[in-house]
């Protein structure tokens, strides 16, 4: 029998002035808006974990405010990924690993690594962080015991026994290349399927997951997404989900070969700035993909 992978459609962070009174009701207590948005979206991006190192408390606490079946994706350190760039990275990625993350269990979805546009594609740069990655949660734990003084906060611990998934979002052209793909290919490390009309837009299938990140596809982190364009995402997500590759999407190889197994969809909203267009575009999206998801809570009511 044919098995359709997990569709998990989500938002990008959930702290956000303007939603308040709009998409979080009016007089909500802020404490409370991450379980709000938990009950509508399978998934959310913690972005915190970009700019600065949490603590195992945070996590805890994020992981004890969503439900059962909810998974995160967490952002990888810009410290790891635009100020060192790969170079020097052994401690930083064990305190990564040891700041509380594993706290999230089961609930701990892909890391994504996210790349600034001025970097470059370095085949031995990125072969050699690639192999750094662990990728499941004993390798994770073993990694977080290699913790440095900085970190003052540490979380040894994992009660999480999935795999532990890398995507990659790049934002520069010389990452158009097969030997990239390849790369990719060997590590398990899904390419980011980023839409946007900024950076390389590439659909290959580099994993046993697909990432995608939709930021706006006419202006950055604002524009939102209107039916035929929905419809459009739908129709990728299906042919996913059921171990199919697209057929209008731009790749740098050849499609890969249909299996039968299908694969886990994960799906970001990041068009958050200024204007109500995250959670609404997850929201109509959702609801064309019905049939291969849940119902959340507020759809059951």
């Amino acid at each position: 029998m044919k098995k359709t992978g997990a569709v998990r459609i989500g938002i990008s962070g959930w702290t956000y002035a303007p939603w308040r009174g709009q998409f979080y009701p009016k007089g909500l207590p802020q404490k409370q808006e991450l379980a709000y948005a938990a009950r509508h979206f399978r998934s959310i991006e913690i972005n915190g974990t970009f700019y600065g190192l949490q603590k195992p408390e945070s996590f805890g606490r994020w992981r004890d405010e969503t439900p059962d079946d909810f998974v995160f994706a967490v952002k990888g350190p810009r410290f790891i990924t635009h100020m060192r760039r790969l170079r020097e990275i052994e401690a930083p990625l064990a305190n990564f690993f040891a700041s509380g993350l594993l706290r999230l269990g089961p609930k701990l979805g892909p890391i994504l690594w996210q790349f600034p546009p001025n970097m470059a594609f370095d085949p031995d740069r990125f072969e050699s962080f690639l192999s750094l990655l662990p990728h499941d949660h004993d390798a994770a734990t073993a990694l977080a015991r290699r913790h440095d003084e900085r970190l003052k906060h540490a979380w040894l611990e994992s009660d999480g026994h999935q795999p532990i998934r890398h995507a990659l979002e790049i934002r520069n052209d010389s990452f158009r290349s097969a030997a990239f793909i390849e790369i990719l290919r060997r590590h398990n490390a899904a390419l980011v399927c980023a839409d946007t009309v900024q950076w390389p837009l590439l659909m290959d299938i580099t994993a046993d997951f697909i990432y995608c990140r939709l930021h706006g596809s006419e202006q950055l982190y604002i524009s939102g997404y209107e039916d035929e364009a929905l419809d459009l995402w739908a129709e990728r997500i299906r042919a996913w989900a059921k171990g199919r590759e697209p057929d209008n999407a731009t790749r740098m190889l050849e499609p890969l070969p249909a299996r039968a197994k299908g694969r886990d969809v994960y799906l970001y909203f990041d068009n958050t700035d200024k204007k109500l267009r995250a959670p609404v575009d997850a929201d109509h999206l959702s609801d064309r993909l019905a049939d291969l998801m849940p119902r959340s809570e507020r759809k059951a009511a």
